[in-house]
């Protein structure tokens, strides 16, 4: 079992510095069972431990990891230029955890986003040496053909790409809409995909990392929510090599 101060445990979930944390706990601002504490020195257990600050409810975690369904028009960046970033969409304490994404979608790509303050978490997530599928729903200028789908499952010549990249996964869902899986997650690598094959990416959204569908998260655009372990098992379903 762990035990952390009063004012550490606040601090350790984002919020904020532990002088800030102390005048949380001295304004009377922090609850334990329904337990007002103004002891910041109080050593609480913080293996399954909730709490609320300023009447939320909140569960002690020790690394944040979180899927979101990011909408269209957002940045996956700490520092946006354009567009809105990503943290926007969540609470302040995120930030201060320094949650990241895993990887990126494209400010115009839309779908599931996974997020977490956990260093080797996001590095193992991001590694090229896994083989973890990322399925997408493709929106398509132009009509799929067979061709179309042959040259993706074939493999397609990327500019400043040694060889050609091919989808493990490419079938077609209606006229302009393509169901296809990647494991590289190369940058814009499904729109560049598409281009090199003669088409062009009208809209993309991602559906599912490994065996963690969006769908069965039940997100809905902006939308996001705690992974916990049986659904963080599912990012580790790798396709046949």
């Amino acid at each position: 079992m762990s035990k952390l101060t009063l004012d550490r445990m606040l601090q350790s979930q984002g919020f904020g510095s532990r002088k800030w944390c102390r005048q949380l706990i001295a304004d009377g601002e922090v609850s334990i069972g329904g337990q007002v504490m103004d002891d910041w020195r109080a050593a609480v257990e913080v293996e399954g431990l909730e709490f609320t600050v300023f009447d939320e409810p909140w569960r002690y975690r020790e690394h944040l990891y979180v899927a979101l369904n990011k909408p269209s028009g957002i940045e996956c960046s700490r520092k946006p230029s354009h567009h809105p970033g990503v943290l926007t969409l969540f609470p302040e304490q995120f930030a201060w955890r320094d949650v990241q994404p895993v990887g990126r979608l494209d400010h115009d790509t839309t779908g599931l986003l996974l997020l977490s303050d956990d260093g080797a978490f996001i590095h193992a997530q991001s590694s090229p040496r896994r083989h973890v599928p990322k399925l997408y729903l493709a929106t398509t200028a132009d009509p799929v053909t067979p061709e179309l789908i042959a040259q993706l499952r074939g493999g397609v010549k990327l500019h400043d790409e040694p060889a050609p990249i091919a989808a493990v996964h490419c079938v077609q869902r209606d006229s302009h809409l393509l169901e296809i899986a990647i494991e590289q997650g190369k940058y814009h690598q499904v729109k560049r995909m598409l281009a090199a094959a003669g088409n062009h990416c009208a809209a993309l959204t991602r559906i599912a990392i490994g065996g963690l569908q969006l769908a069965d998260l039940a997100l809905g655009p902006g939308e996001w929510r705690y992974l916990e372990a049986e659904q963080l098992a599912l990012l580790n379903m790798e396709t046949s090599q």
